[in-house]
């Protein structure tokens, strides 16, 4: 990745993943932050943006908040050149492309949980999931799973959880051809998460994910639309 001399002023650019600040700053807002809320880029020996989802990538980055709004913005005013003081190759599909990778950190977090015993597949395990001890930390539903099923899991929570079902995540941003392939069979349209090694991480990638998108995460009400409440 670039390592060049045609740096940024410090508070724009960073030294690489081994000389880490405590907080960046957005290329866009001009707000210092902790690198946690934001995503970091390099740029390519082909000039090219590339996202480091991870942090982890050689050569000097450019900081922009984790949101799609903020990237799109970034693109469109070309900040990447002005930080990187030099051609900065970022096409408009770089937010879809980033939403992508986020995707997939998901789809192998959930992979990862899986293996871990942190999940359970299939309406009547995720059912019976939720009623018995110590319940769920999170419903997962297939983008594809119907105002029906999913009123019969809401209607779950409730009978364990009442008014405070809102503590419990509704994870519906995989499709089921994605929750397939992370937890290694066909036909998922129900799921569930359950404390354990991996969850933590995996809800973790969840928010993000949602955050970088505008959407709402776990600490709001359940969405009528998304829980299957409708009407």
């Amino acid at each position: 990745m670039d390592e060049a001399g045609d740096s940024a002023p410090d508070e724009v650019l960073d030294a690489g993943p081994g000389r880490r600040a405590p907080t960046r700053t957005c290329i866009v807002t001009r707000v210092a932050q902790a690198p946690e809320g934001m995503i970091r880029f390099v740029r390519g020996p082909d000039c090219a943006v590339v996202p480091d989802l991870r942090g982890k990538l050689p050569g000097r980055g450019a900081w922009v908040s984790a949101r799609r709004d903020a990237v799109a913005a970034a693109v469109k005013k070309n900040l990447f050149s002005r930080a990187f003081k030099g051609p900065a190759q970022a096409g408009p599909d770089l937010p879809d492309r980033i939403a992508a990778g986020l995707r997939e950190d998901l789809r192998q977090a959930i992979a990862l949980a899986n293996k871990a015993g942190c999940v359970v597949a299939g309406f009547s395990k995720v059912e019976a999931a939720i009623g018995g001890a110590p319940g769920v930390a999170a419903v997962i539903h297939a983008a594809e799973a119907s105002p029906d099923g999913r009123r019969k899991i809401v209607a779950a929570l409730l009978r364990r959880h009442g008014d405070a079902i809102s503590r419990i995540p509704i994870v519906d941003d995989l499709s089921e051809d994605e929750l397939d392939m992370a937890l290694g069979r066909d036909h998922v349209i129900h799921a569930a998460l359950v404390a354990g090694a991996g969850t933590n991480g995996c809800l973790s990638r969840w928010r993000r994910l949602r955050s970088f998108e505008g959407a709402a995460a776990a600490t709001e009400e359940p969405d009528p639309a998304r829980t299957g409440r409708i009407g």
